[in-house]
């Protein structure tokens, strides 16, 4: 199968730097969501990324000009849809949520066209219970930020072809991505592994064993990591980190999934991290100085 037209549904973070990729890498794009004011928002923030890359010598000022022109948007699923080769859901990580747009996508794309969603940790066969296509509904998890990120973690659900995982794998190939295939259980392998450690240096904070800033450093001095647990949660979304745990907790029933009532009070509370402007970490716009919240001193 040959991809021209890609669809992506939802312009927030990742829908906008899914978007961005595609369009960089010559596939006309259809961007959508609900809401003008999100496809503005978006458009403004894919041209202040390839701006960057202009700047970084990534792209030329011609491949700017063409990346930005691929890039349309509507707020209509199905005239989103219509012609699309690809579709990928990126929409927010809520399970009913995906259910209803891949139900609505499915009775609008085209007969031969692969559905594809960018969860982060809910069971692909589910999403693909939703269609008439379950065989052609694929996972293709992309990490924050796209445009510089090299994974995407591709996941078959119960009734994917192999045709189509095959497919999915020779077009991340082409976005200049590594896919990496794993199989349908919560969490897949990406967020299995991450959440607990994210959630365990919670609990580490919770139970006052050391502070924000000793955690993140023994993390990123002693162990490699480019970034601290608690500053990732942040970067993440703290509500987003305690939808993936819940899942993991409901899928395999195991405490050690469960979120820690820290984690817990601090999205009721609304202190979400990054995008909320405070988390573990305060946030001030255009510093990159880490200042950890009054509330952790």
């Amino acid at each position: 199968m040959s991809f021209q037209n890609i669809t992506v549904i939802g312009a927030g973070t990742m829908g906008n730097g899914i978007a961005h990729v595609f369009a960089q890498y010559g596939f006309q794009v259809q961007l959508v969501d609900v809401q003008q004011a999100a496809l503005d928002k978006a458009l403004q923030t894919i041209g202040k990324n390839v701006e960057r890359q202009v700047a970084k010598g990534v792209l030329s000022e011609a491949d700017q000009k063409a990346t930005l022109e691929r890039i349309q948007t509507t707020t209509s699923i199905a005239n989103g849809v219509a012609k699309a080769d690809l579709v990928v859901e990126a929409a927010t990580e809520n399970k009913e949520l995906k259910l209803k747009i891949f139900k609505e996508i499915d009775q609008s794309a085209p007969e031969n066209c692969i559905l594809a969603s960018n969860t982060s940790s809910i069971s692909i066969t589910a999403i693909a219970s939703a269609t008439s296509r379950p065989n052609k509904v694929i996972g293709m998890h992309f990490m924050n930020p796209v445009p510089v990120m090299k994974l995407v973690e591709i996941i078959n659900g119960y009734a994917t072809d192999q045709t189509v995982t095959e497919q999915i794998v020779a077009l991340s190939k082409q976005l200049n991505k590594v896919p990496c295939v794993v199989n349908d259980y919560p969490g897949f392998i990406a967020n299995k592994i991450l959440m607990p450690m994210i959630n365990e240096a919670i609990y580490s904070l919770y139970e006052g064993i050391a502070g924000v800033e000793e955690i993140d450093t023994i993390m990123k001095l002693g162990m490699a990591h480019p970034m601290g647990p608690l500053q990732l949660a942040d970067f993440i979304g703290l509500d987003v980190c305690l939808s993936i745990l819940q899942v993991l907790y409901d899928g395999y029933g195991n405490t050690k999934y469960a979120p820690c009532p820290l984690l817990v009070n601090m999205v009721t509370a609304k202190k979400l991290g990054v995008k909320s402007g405070e988390g573990f970490y305060k946030y001030s716009p255009g510093s990159k100085e880490l200042v950890v919240s009054e509330r952790f001193k």
